[in-house]
């Protein structure tokens, strides 16, 4: 049976979700979430696909599952995939909770106020404190990648594909590539995995299409 992700192009987090079911090559298939135009605020959205509110939204038969976090572990636990091994399995939870509260948790936020806010509604102190705590959680991942390919172990697992969930979009939210180096070579490294897709190339929904 297709599993289904209820998703959008411009979301990091269901990025985290759809690229977990392409690397693994699962049967899958994304169901556009037309945020921008108030679906996930709907009433049938609320009661038939997520109480939250929210994207990602993973169907897999029976099982209906939010919050991406639960959705790549449920992948693993179920299909084998980015798991890592028995004896890492806490330090990938580690860097997952991280990346919600610190990078995910702060990247998201700030790249919708500075993106897909009218601009003159966008708060420049909000913004500013946000890329400032932004710049010291990037230079927490950039120390912890010296010398690693991966995030934990030598392998990628769900520490790597939550991490990476922001840091391949193109729109400005103070994220510099090119100045953290371990962090771009971590990226390159996710880049070159057989099935790897931007997030605007594996989930339907783009800004050009409200351009």
């Amino acid at each position: 049976m297709t599993i289904k992700l209820y998703c959008f192009g411009e979301s990091g987090h269901s990025y985290k979700a759809a690229l977990a079911l392409e690397l693994a090559g699962l049967d899958w298939k994304p169901v556009k979430v037309d945020f921008f135009n108030g679906a996930t605020r709907a009433p049938e959205y609320r009661a038939e696909v997520n109480a939250m509110g929210e994207c990602p939204v993973l169907v897999d038969g029976a099982m209906t599952l939010t919050q991406s976090g639960v959705i790549q572990q449920y992948l693993s636990d179920t299909y084998g995939h980015f798991g890592g091994t028995e004896a890492q399995r806490y330090e990938i939870l580690r860097w997952v909770i991280w990346d919600n509260q610190k990078l995910s948790g702060m990247a998201g936020p700030c790249r919708f106020l500075m993106n897909f806010l009218p601009e003159k509604k966008r708060p420049a102190e909000v913004i500013a404190f946000m890329q400032g705590r932004l710049k010291g959680t990037y230079a927490i991942l950039d120390a912890h990648l010296e010398g690693r390919d991966w995030i934990v172990g030598d392998a990628p697992t769900n520490a790597d594909l939550t991490c990476c969930g922001y840091l391949f979009y193109d729109e400005p939210f103070g994220f510099d590539r090119a100045a953290f180096p371990q962090i771009d070579r971590w990226l390159s490294n996710i880049q070159a995995l057989d099935g790897w897709k931007h997030p605007y190339d594996l989930m339907p929904g783009n800004p050009s299409d409200r351009a």
